[in-house]
Formats: C-alpha cells, sequence, structure tokens
C-alpha cells in the first residue's frame, strides 16, 4: 500500500516541468527524468530523481494549507548550503525553487549520497565489535556540528541565540497546561516544576543544532564507521547544544518495543557504548 501511494504522489508531480527546471537551475543536468517518492512518514514529502547520467533528491513542501513557519524548505536548504562551506558532512545543495507553479509547492534538489543508513540503533547489519565506532562516528559528527561558528557560517539570524532551554521549557510547559482535554499526569506536574529550577548553569551556550540527531537521519559510508551526510534538517535551529545531544541520547530511554528504543537492552551483549 506504501509503495502504491508513493508511485501515484510521484506521478502527480509534473516531470516535464521539473526536468525543464533542473536544466536551468541546476549545473550539469542532463534529462530525461524518472520520479520515485521514497515511502515512509516525512513531513517535507521526498523525491529520488533519477537520470541516465547520475541521481538527486528532491524535497518539497506537502500541499494544502500549513502552519506558519512549517515545512520550511527553504530553511532546510539554507542551513545545508551553510554547512558545507563549514565543510560538515551534508548532501550538496543544487538549487532552491520557491515558485509553486512548477510542481506545486517550494522544493529543492540536492544530491543523493551513496552509503547506508541504519533503521534500528542495534546495528545489526554490523558486527558486534565494530557497533562501538559507529556510535563514536555519531558523538564525533554531532560535537563537530556544535563546534561550528553559526556567525562565521552564515547563520546568526537562523534562530535566537540564548535561552534556548528558558524558553523550551515554557513553551511546552505552556501547551500542557492549556491542554486540558489530554488530563493532568502527576509526574508531569512536578516535572514542570523541577525543570525551571534546574536548567544548567554553563554559561548558556548557543550552537546550529539538528534537532533530529539519530542513526536513521545519517548516511554513512558504505564499508567505513563514517558519517558521510546529514539528512532531514526541518527541526534545525539555534539553540543548546545539549538539548540536542540529550536528544540524540533519547534512544537508551525509549522501550525497545519502539523501533528507536534501547531502554533494558544489554548494551554490553548488542556491543554499544553504555
Amino acid at each position: 500500500m506504501a509503495e502504491s501511494q508513493a508511485g501515484t504522489e510521484a506521478k502527480r508531480l509534473d516531470a516535464d516541468r521539473l526536468c525543464a527546471w533542473m536544466q536551468e537551475h541546476v549545473a550539469g543536468f542532463a534529462g530525461p527524468i524518472e520520479i520515485e517518492k521514497y515511502p515512509g512518514g516525512q513531513s517535507n514529502p521526498t523525491y529520488r530523481i533519477s537520470t541516465p547520467g547520475r541521481d538527486y533528491v528532491l524535497r518539497r513542501k506537502p500541499p494544502g494549507k500549513l502552519l506558519p513557519g512549517a515545512h520550511a524548505v527553504e530553511r532546510e536548504y539554507r542551513v545545508i548550503r551553510a554547512l558545507e562551506d563549514q565543510d560538515f558532512p551534508v548532501p550538496h545543495g543544487h538549487s532552491l525553487c520557491e515558485d509553486p507553479a512548477v510542481i506545486g509547492t517550494p522544493f529543492y534538489v540536492m544530491d543523493r549520497v551513496e552509503g547506508r543508513i541504519f533503521w534500528n540503533p542495534r546495528l545489526p547489519e554490523v558486527p558486534v565489535a565494530e557497533r562501538s565506532a559507529y556510535y563514536d562516528a555519531m558523538c564525533e559528527t554531532i560535537a563537530r556540528l556544535h563546534r561550528i561558528d553559526y556567525v562565521q557560517a552564515g547563520l546568526a539570524d537562523y534562530g535566537k541565540p540564548g535561552q534556548f532551554l528558558q524558553r523550551q521549557i515554557g513553551l511546552w510547559s505552556r501547551q500542557y497546561a492549556q491542554d486540558e482535554a489530554a488530563g493532568r499526569i502527576d509526574a508531569m506536574d512536578r516535572l514542570v516544576d523541577w525543570l525551571p529550577a534546574n536548567i544548567p548553569d554553563d554559561g548558556d551556550p548557543t550552537a546550529i543544532i539538528h534537532g533530529d540527531f539519530r542513526c536513521d537521519n545519517l548516511i554513512f559510508h558504505p564499508d567505513e564507521p563514517r558519517i558521510i551526510a546529514v539528512l532531514d534538517w526541518e527541526l534545525s535551529t539555534l539553540g543548546h547544544p545539549l538539548a540536542d545531544f540529550a536528544y540524540h541520547l533519547m534512544t537508551y530511554r525509549l522501550p525497545p518495543s519502539l523501533p528507536a528504543g534501547l531502554g533494558g537492552e544489554d548494551l554490553k551483549a548488542l556491543g554499544l557504548p553504555s
């Protein structure tokens, strides 16, 4: 069913218009093209654009009425271009189209990077003795992102510097309090009171944060424990690096019944760092 729906949606794109746009805006492009939608639940629909010489990836805003600021593919394109200039592993962004007349909504085109994506954090495809090196690569890559000077990278206005934790705690606490239909949980009420009083006193650093850093948003080298591209930048902003890293670590707390959960697993037996 998912593949059938993906094929139907791909056919809705005007291949002739897209091919003509790529001919004008993508250096080295030569058609014809074939369009295939990647299955899955991406909030920004993603497509493989195949040509006789090479493949590309297209990400677009979904059609229909959207919340203000949501599905901002323009921001995604901006950050990957900025990070590429900082020698950070992202796909090369070719061009951004903000004209909805081409395929119905704004979109951008980037390189398709050949490598491995691991959907399971247990890394069953990797020998046990080698898995820890892949986790080291993830930690090295997110630390490398947080070390980038966002002002030098041209992203000084990509978010609000400072007070990120305070703003996030305030936002989610207000939304929880206002959603009476969701009911109340004693543990959540205690957490809402505890968090503002326990924000780390660490100088309030600001960095470029990914917002969804996990193994299935990374492309690893075909043979090595090395990340060659970080994907899905739709939640990226300027924020506190510890918040980004804590999200990355959340896989250790999620129950194993969830696809990304390692909670309660025998990490040593799995060859994973603890």
